[in-house]
């Protein structure tokens, strides 16, 4: 009677046991999580004005907020300046000169042609004089020097007659139109920089988190605005090797958020190995130190709107 009812108690024990341990295998946890997305500005400046709050929804157009950016400002202005010279120059190599230009230089020119043969009159007489020697060569020599300054003065007094009667040179013309459109090009890229002043969203994101404040230096590449793309739900979850044999991708699972008992039917997209050093998912892990671990990444496989789940909040894989 005693074995027997050693027996018993033994096997009560076992059943106690095994339904023990039944009842507290671990479950699958992971996290719901959305895509990322930051708003970075082009160019550094100060920030001037921030037009959104944290939590807020933007559309894609929406102003995030205008930079102060004085050194582009500066150069905006002497942008133009160039561009107008260039333009200048180029509408007065492609029109030539305008006719009171021509009656202002055939005047100059004949003023410098009487100089000329006067010049030329009085080397003639002084030369008569030095051969029969009533001038000294100094006298010669000066008479002989305003006489080569009048010929060079009215020499070029002519050739600037003739290009204005004719026309700019194509050489000149082709010259004086590539410094108009490379001074264009350089206002259109300083118009550009101008322009990224304005931090606009290019996307659909509820605003997680604002970086700097008003009167920070926000400088080119830093992520002014981090958040989340509301429709990009999925969910993550952290799977031992001894436990992925269970799964392959395009495999339908059913998930529970357990803080407001919702489920969601889901479809695995991804499955991939992790580094020793990845986030875990599961509250308790328990993995073997000689195991790799994966990666589930499930997507809902319905359209319903699924932005109001908390991120990062704990999701239960189903068995």
């Amino acid at each position: 009677m005693k074995k027997i009812s050693f027996l018993s108690t033994a096997l009560i024990l076992t059943i106690i046991i095994s339904a023990c341990n039944k009842n507290t295998e671990k479950p699958i946890e992971g996290k719901v999580k959305r895509e990322v997305i930051s708003f970075t500005p082009k160019v550094t400046g100060r920030v001037l004005a921030l037009y959104v709050e944290e939590g807020q929804m933007v559309r894609p157009g929406d102003t995030l907020a205008m930079l102060d950016v004085p050194e582009v400002s500066a150069k905006m202005a002497q942008a133009k300046g160039v561009v107008k010279a260039a333009s200048a120059q180029n509408q007065m190599a492609n029109t030539g000169a305008t006719p009171n230009q021509i009656k202002q230089l055939q005047a100059k020119n004949n003023a410098l042609k009487e100089q000329y043969d006067f010049a030329r009159k009085s080397f003639e007489r002084a030369d008569a004089m030095f051969k029969d020697s009533m001038m000294s060569a100094q006298q010669h020599d000066e008479i002989y020097a305003k006489l080569q300054g009048a010929k060079a003065q009215y020499d070029a007094s002519v050739a600037e007659l003739n290009e204005a009667m004719n026309g700019v040179r194509t050489e000149t013309r082709a010259a004086t139109q590539g410094q108009k459109e490379q001074a264009t090009g350089v206002l259109q890229e300083v118009e550009i920089a101008y322009s990224e002043r304005y931090i606009i969203a290019t996307n659909y994101m509820q605003i997680e988190t604002i970086t700097l404040h008003e009167g920070e230096l926000a400088t080119a590449g830093y992520a002014l605005f981090n958040g989340y793309i509301p429709t990009s739900t999925y969910f993550r979850f952290t799977i031992p090797e001894s436990e992925i044999g269970k799964y392959e991708r395009n495999q339908e699972l059913t998930i529970e958020i357990p803080y407001n008992k919702k489920t969601v039917k889901g479809k695995i997209v991804t499955i991939k190995q992790l580094t020793r050093y990845a986030d875990i998912t599961s509250a308790y892990p328990d993995y073997k130190l000689e195991e790799a671990i994966y990666e589930l990444k499930v997507k809902p496989l319905e359209n319903e709107d699924l932005s109001g789940i908390l991120m990062n909040a704990t999701a239960v894989l189903q068995k």
